[in-house]
């Protein structure tokens, strides 16, 4: 309020005692309308003074991604489903949010098609899908469109699929003549089916969240915060924090390993470089030569990718890294595949340590020495708190240059 504002609102009051006629009651009009104006003043004044003073006091959003979750409200109007993809991460994500996976069949009859029952009413209820499309991905993604499907003609409120692995996310263009983009064909699956969101972690490129129509936003979960905890909370995870390269083992993820390196940059590690691999194939899963952009001598590196799969590209790329004089090589992927011989590869490879999340779950050949596993439970189970209760979910990537505290 200012003295304008004021003088524009004694005079209407003025104003209205004129038109009824009487001096006297214009006079006390006017002097009231000051009075009550000031007590205006000073009550607006007071509480901008105390919500400033709160302001001060109040804190960001702080929320431990790494160890724990808030429980979820109202637990009786959600439904977590699950598929065969998955159910050990499904049954973790459940664990935080502080409720039980649906009592549901999903398996097959005797000829081989899927038999899916949920057990339970999900009518007027929010519906949460938990499958990761990873091999056998053809049977994981019909029980997903299934399980979707399901749910709708059970009068379900929303359905929302939780998608930890968004299988065929590499055939996201025409890279040849008469191929198809099946990327953008399973998103469109799973919309036919009536899916209502979608919810994945580091799609091997953003343009597929495009391929969903507005009516069903897609969310793409940034996988690489539990790395950064990870290394923060390991001691000496890097020899020397000052020599540290972060390597994009291809053109297509620049973009990806420069954003990890801006996040060690922030968090202590001030020296943190960034290097590339450029490859050449001969065909899907064969490279023919490798060249670097870059310099990794007496450095420690790590290679940034989204997706393991023959490990032929990180093994060769660590590979010349060690030739171009690197100290020791890891490897971050947030989804492990590792089809074929992969585990021969890595173990047999001059790679100190391949760090993983448990999207896709390990095969028991997997060498426990070579190959760590990070949980990304917490991530999905607060997404899923925070998509049921109707919050933002950007909070949960908001950065705190140089504080760890908000890792408990």
């Amino acid at each position: 309020i200012n003295a304008e504002y004021m003088g524009q609102r004694i005079q209407l009051f003025a104003m209205f005692a004129r038109k009824i006629g009487s001096r006297v009651l214009a006079s006390m009009l006017g002097l009231g309308g000051v009075g009550y104006m000031m007590s205006s003043f000073h009550k607006e004044k007071g509480i901008m003074r105390c919500a400033g003073e709160q302001q001060k006091n109040v804190m960001p959003e702080v929320w431990g991604r790494s160890q724990k979750c808030e429980k979820v409200k109202m637990p009786e109007r959600l439904v977590l489903c699950w598929g065969n993809g998955n159910k050990p991460l499904a049954e973790e994500i459940a664990a935080h949010l502080g409720t039980k996976l649906a009592n549901a069949t999903v398996g097959k009859f005797n000829d081989g098609e899927l038999n899916i029952q949920i057990k339970e009413q999900v009518r007027g209820k929010e519906v949460f899908i938990i499958q990761s499309v990873c091999p056998p991905v053809n049977d994981n993604l019909m029980e997903l469109l299934l399980l979707i499907s399901t749910a709708k003609r059970a009068s379900a409120k929303g359905v929302t699929a939780v998608i930890p692995y968004y299988g065929y996310a590499r055939q996201d263009r025409k890279v040849t003549s008469r191929v198809p983009i099946s990327a953008a064909d399973v998103a469109k699956l799973l919309e036919t089916m009536g899916l209502d969101r979608m919810i994945a972690m580091d799609l091997h490129c953003g343009q597929i969240q495009g391929f969903f129509s507005p009516q069903v936003p897609a969310d793409n979960l940034d996988g690489s915060t539990v790395l950064l905890e990870h290394i923060l909370k390991t001691d000496s995870f890097f020899g020397d924090p000052t020599k540290v390269v972060v390597v994009s083992p291809d053109a297509g993820g620049v973009n990806r390993a420069k954003k990890f390196q801006e996040m060690l940059l922030t968090h202590g590690y001030h020296n943190a470089g960034l290097a590339m691999i450029i490859k050449q194939r001969k065909a899907a899963s064969q490279i023919e030569r490798v060249d670097l952009v870059g310099s990794v001598e007496g450095k420690d590196c790590i290679i940034i990718d989204d997706i393991i799969d023959t490990a032929g590209t990180v093994c060769e790329a660590a590979k010349e890294l060690k030739q171009k004089g690197a100290k020791k090589v890891y490897v971050y992927a947030s989804h492990g595949l590792f089809s074929g011989d992969a585990y021969k590869k890595i173990s047999d490879s001059v790679v100190e340590k391949v760090i993983v999340t448990n999207s896709i779950p390990l095969r028991a050949d997997a060498p426990k020495d070579k190959i760590t596993q990070l949980s990304v439970g917490v991530l999905f189970a607060e997404s899923i708190r925070r998509t049921f209760q109707k919050e933002t979910i950007s909070l949960m990537f908001k950065q705190f240059p140089n504080n760890l505290n908000y890792i408990t």
